[in-house]
């Protein structure tokens, strides 16, 4: 017979404590630590916003999960986005909330989890309900820093439903409540990450952010025997435009650019402002092959965008690099070394005419070499 104590079981209920009870809470103790370690080293927004909800759905036995998180660079508005994993959702509607909505202000109010209908009880005239509604959650819960909200996690259908009353026993929305606790502080880091490390004009990283997280890639691939591919854009002739209509002009045509190319890669990969009118792009995983694809897609899209600023229409157009790491054919040393040589790429680009993009390989890398090497004689 098992050994018997008074006290709270892991069901949520007043009785007795068994030995079991209090393993499973010893078992849970070290998920937590595991769950924080994973949460708190994770500082690109997207992984862990992937990891806060693998994990939500591996404690909760949830079908699926979400999270509104707070727009970055407009600051006015919690969007789910991507943000989830098998959640039934309608690809027309943008599940949108608004920082000055009634919902924000009571998920704002008190560290707790909601149900649907609670919210629907204590908000029955807010829309922003509806949007939720439209998820079919289980549960609801904030994901509060200092009374500040960070984000809010929606949990979809159960696994193996519980009997108790709402689906979740107290035991179980204590270690939800903990979780997101987690989750708050590790969302808010990695918010001051993107926000230092983003330049607010395109929208893109920045060149120092690019680099160490390219090295961090190259790192695994070497690891792994994978590939990763850096691409480098110039934007052709801009320093005319600025001449010609001004800076203000310049400013435009850097954000329509540099929303191109944003809007024409993976949510893996990474665009950054290089400096000036340059722009990278860190392609993981990509061939050189497909590395070309996705430049020549970039230049074409922006080739035959309509640029129109104050009714002047601009015909703009890029030139680009490509370069590709792998162990058997291009095992650089450095991140630095493989956006050297997208940048040789470039300059052969830039050479041969404009508004195309070149590969970089061994024969174009040395001829460009022996190229600088003459201009500096």
């Amino acid at each position: 017979m098992e050994n018997e104590f008074a006290g709270i079981n892991s069901d949520g209920m007043t009785g007795i404590k068994t030995a079991a009870d209090y393993e499973k809470e010893i078992y849970d103790l070290n998920q937590m630590l595991e769950i924080t370690r994973s949460l708190c080293t994770t500082l690109e927004l997207p992984t862990l916003i992937e990891s806060i909800l693998y994990t939500a759905m591996a404690q909760m036995r949830v079908t699926g999960a979400g999270i509104f998180v707070l727009n970055s660079v407009t600051n006015n508005s919690f969007r789910l986005g991507n943000n989830y994993q098998n959640l039934d959702t309608d690809q027309l509607l943008d599940y949108s909330i608004s920082k000055n909505s009634k919902l924000i202000e009571k998920m704002s109010s008190e560290s707790r989890v909601y149900t649907l209908q609670e919210l629907e009880e204590a908000l029955p005239d807010c829309k922003d309900v509806d949007i939720l509604r439209q998820l079919k959650p289980t549960l609801i819960v904030p994901l509060l820093l200092k009374n500040r909200l960070n984000g809010i996690l929606v949990l979809g259908e159960r696994i193996i439903p519980d009997m108790t009353e709402g689906g979740y026993s107290d035991y179980e929305k204590q270690e939800i409540l903990t979780i997101t606790s987690l989750a708050a502080i590790a969302v808010n880091n990695a918010f001051l990450v993107e926000l230092s490390s983003t330049d607010m004009m395109t929208h893109l990283k920045f060149k120092y952010y690019f680099f160490n997280v390219l090295s961090d890639r190259l790192e695994t691939a070497r690891e792994a025997g994978s590939i990763v591919s850096v691409l480098m854009f110039d934007i052709d002739f801009f320093k005319k435009v600025n001449d010609t209509y001004g800076h203000a002009c310049g400013d435009y045509v850097l954000t329509q650019v540099a929303s191109i190319i944003k809007g024409s890669i993976r949510g893996d990969d990474m665009a950054s402002r290089y400096g000036g009118e340059e722009f990278t792009v860190l392609l993981n995983g990509a061939s050189q092959k497909d590395a070309t694809m996705v430049a020549e897609r970039i230049r074409k899209n922006i080739e035959n965008f309509d640029f129109v600023y104050q009714m002047q229409k601009l015909h703009m157009t890029i030139s680009g690099g490509v370069s590709t790491f792998s162990m058997d054919k291009n095992p650089v040393d450095s991140a630095e070394q493989l956006v050297d040589q997208a940048d040789k790429a470039l300059y052969v680009s830039k050479r041969e005419g404009r508004n195309r993009i070149t590969v970089a390989d061994s024969a174009i890398i040395e001829a460009v070499k022996k190229a600088y090497s003459e201009n500096q004689g």
